[in-house]
């Protein structure tokens, strides 16, 4: 975990933060981060608790977390019903409508509220299926989403409208980022619900283990992925909720694209499974391409990713190795 600047302490040294999936893969980090800068309080609601689909459950988060009858300093909404590809053909309308409730209700009641900033953290799945390559900014509404997560991608880029017509109409300071693909420690790694490289990692050490002289992989290869390390995502979101005070969507990503074919060999060596990899083609490959541009994100609050692909998932393979567990975002 990198050190903190002093500017950073200085920032958040006395302010209340309500960390929503702050006890999940990337709101861990975000957690850490939080508690390297010296945070005052650091609030992070669980679902047994708070359900946050509905607003009674969101209605008594804010009130539960008042002080004298002030609301925290800020909220940053982490939290989602999150899965890969197979859990998004599964369980679409679960997951539109759990991303959608918990986002715009939460974003309202933070208004409404009086809470004084709301960093909402979106997907990379809200981009339209044929955006040309890097993804910018620009192009978040020109077509529609992949059709496997649509759903979700669209629920999510709801806080994006929101976040814009709520500053024009009342000037409430809120944010929208976009992350990449993630990936890192603490992931999740069950196989019906994660993404693509833990669920790789965990197919390749398991048939390493097993013996087996072959895996089956999704797809034919040829789709391009970037990633981005969580835990530079979250330094990238504390940046934002520090210096950005805008509503125009920003993403978060590495500018690092690599093949799924080529990711999945890469996998296999580093693991040691030396077996065929046979491609599944009556399963959908997914977006063709994903790739963003990162520039915005570089002017408006400095951030750039730092950790090199080849490092991050070497540390991702290790922490696997020696947990088998993995966390579920909440």
């Amino acid at each position: 975990m990198r050190k903190p600047l002093d500017t950073q302490i200085e920032f958040w040294r006395n302010k209340r933060v309500i960390v929503t999936g702050g006890a999940g893969f990337l709101g861990s980090f975000v957690v850490e981060k939080l508690q390297n800068c010296q945070t005052a309080e650091i609030i992070v609601p669980r679902s047994a608790h708070y359900d946050l689909t509905h607003i009674q459950a969101i209605r008594a988060l804010l009130a539960d977390t008042s002080i004298a009858g002030q609301p925290v300093d800020m909220v940053i909404h982490l939290a989602a019903n999150v899965g890969g590809i197979g859990a998004n053909r599964e369980r679409p309308a679960e997951f539109f409508y759990n991303n959608l409730m918990m986002g715009t209700q939460l974003l309202h009641e933070s208004w409404r509220t009086g809470i004084a900033k709301f960093v909402a953290v979106g997907t990379v799945c809200a981009y339209p299926k044929f955006a040309p390559i890097p993804f910018k900014e620009e192009d978040l509404w020109n077509g529609y989403p992949e059709e496997t997560n649509a759903p979700y991608g669209l629920a999510k880029k709801m806080m994006l409208v929101q976040s814009q017509t709520y500053r024009e109409q009342y000037g409430y300071n809120s944010i929208f980022l976009l992350p990449v693909n993630l990936y890192g420690p603490r992931d999740n790694f069950d196989l019906e619900t994660s993404h693509v490289i833990p669920a790789l990692i965990r197919k390749c050490l398991e048939a390493k283990e097993q013996g087996a002289d072959h895996i089956v992989a999704w797809g034919d290869g040829s789709p391009t992925r970037e990633f981005l390390y969580a835990e530079d995502a979250a330094e990238g979101i504390l940046l934002a909720a520090e210096r950005y005070n805008d509503s125009l969507p920003v993403n978060l990503g590495s500018s690092y694209e690599i093949s799924i074919k080529e990711l999945l060999e890469m996998i296999a060596r580093l693991v040691g499974f030396n077996g065929r990899i046979i491609w599944d083609t009556s399963k959908p490959n997914g977006q063709p391409r994903r790739k963003l541009d990162t520039n915005r994100a570089q002017s408006f609050f400095d951030f750039e990713s730092k950790t090199a692909f080849s490092i991050g998932l070497r540390s991702t393979i290790h922490w696997y190795k020696n947990d088998r567990g993995g966390l579920r975002s909440e």
